[in-house]
């Protein structure tokens, strides 16, 4: 119905499309995954009569630790200092838990949010849930950076209420801790401090340079092309052939679509359209 047959609801759709997104700890287990997907599709396609596609988005490596940058990156933090809420956020805070449903209370904030944790104590927590044999956890893209330079990641907290009963605050309230100056602003300030020191260390000290360097190394099997070093993973077309949204005016107001003869090369990006 959303290819556009809501006036011919009876007719089979010409086009099923699929999006998965893949969360694994190794590469080897997404290549079993892809590898049964693949035979679904093509099971599926051959009693159908049709024909099945596979397109990538994206692929990323899992991170490479460094843990000489790990130790730079957390000196700079306690430097810096954990975020801190002053009293406008609290006020901001108090009346995001009024319009939740909730009582206001005098500290609306979790306290661990204001509180520093050593890397070796996160990871033990971290590990309390993972598996013995599994060596990386979540997903993210700035992961194939670690592969190419010395790469430490780091969290600051950002604002959360806190829930004396335990009840789950509505989606809506992170949304909007995350977009008020009083209470975001205390985040991204202890996020760039701590990048800035960072940085000014590794300008300035050699000694923390070569340890993190000859970390990387280490762990690579010689640095970028060593023997245990992983290449970016662009076995695949880009994707930069799929159809953009058409923005139309008409007389029920402004809205999008996206176009069934568009092309790459017929339509840009965003393109604007008038129609009556």
């Amino acid at each position: 119905l959303t290819g556009g047959h809501a006036t011919a609801d009876n007719l089979p759709a010409g086009l099923a499309e699929i999006q998965y997104m893949i969360r694994v700890p190794t590469l080897a287990m997404a290549e079993q995954v892809t590898t049964v997907l693949d035979r679904n599709a093509e099971a599926a396609a051959g009693m159908s009569g049709c024909r099945h596609e596979r397109h990538w988005v994206s692929k990323s490596r899992p991170g490479l630790a460094n843990h000489a940058m790990a130790e730079i990156a957390y000196e700079a933090m306690s430097t810096a200092g954990p975020p801190r809420w002053d009293e406008d956020a609290k006020a901001v805070a108090r009346e995001i838990q009024v319009n939740a449903g909730r009582m206001a209370s005098d500290e609306p904030f979790i306290e661990e949010l204001e509180r520093l944790i050593e890397p070796q104590a996160a990871e033990a927590i971290l590990r309390r849930d993972l598996a013995p044999s599994q060596v990386n956890s979540t997903s993210d893209d700035y992961t194939d950076m670690s592969w190419h330079t010395p790469t430490a990641r780091f969290y600051v907290a950002r604002p959360a209420l806190r829930s004396e009963t335990g009840y789950p605050y509505p989606a809506w309230v992170m949304n909007a801790l995350g977009g008020i100056s009083a209470t975001i602003d205390p985040m991204v300030i202890c996020a760039s401090k701590t990048v800035a020191l960072a940085a000014l260390r590794l300008l300035e000290d050699q000694t923390a340079r070569d340890a993190a360097m000859n970390e990387f190394v280490a762990r690579t099997g010689g640095g970028i092309g060593g023997s245990n070093w992983i290449a970016p993973l662009c076995d695949y077309e880009p994707p930069i052939g799929f159809r953009w949204p058409e923005y139309v005016t008409t007389p029920r107001g402004r809205d999008w679509w996206i176009p069934s003869n568009q092309t790459p090369q017929t339509t840009s990006r965003g393109a604007s359209h008038d129609r009556s």
